[in-house]
């Protein structure tokens, strides 16, 4: 968690990207991204985010390799799966009927109000 000038302790994702009040989304470039389920366990949150960056080198690898079928079946399902775990996709990890909002502009959300509040570094 950092704060910036003029900010009262908003929260930032890798120091740069706000999260919303909520703790649901961090923001880049005005879109929202569903954050880690918070209440994954430590050891398993770690073993998820490693399995995330062997996947993402994968696919990195056979992009590079122009290997297609590799790339859309092995690597970007990994990458799909390992989201999924981690709660950035799929189900939604939170339990009070709302709605899911990953990828969407945050100024058409309800979020837009504390969006204009708040500076987004990626913009």
């Amino acid at each position: 968690m950092t704060s910036g000038p003029g900010r009262s302790s908003e929260t930032f994702v890798s120091g740069r990207y706000p999260v919303t009040p909520d703790g649901r989304y961090f923001v880049v470039r005005g879109r929202l991204w569903r954050c880690t389920n918070p209440s994954l366990p430590e050891d398993v949150r770690v073993l998820l985010t490693a399995e995330l960056m062997r996947a993402r080198l994968a696919v990195g690898v056979a992009q590079k390799q122009g290997d297609e079928a590799a790339l859309k079946e092995e690597a970007r399902a990994a990458v799909d799966a390992t989201k999924v775990g981690l709660g950035e996709r799929g189900p939604v990890w939170w339990n009070d009927g709302a709605p899911d909002m990953n990828r969407h502009m945050a100024r058409t959300t309800p979020y837009a109000e504390w969006h204009e509040g708040v500076a987004d570094p990626a913009d």
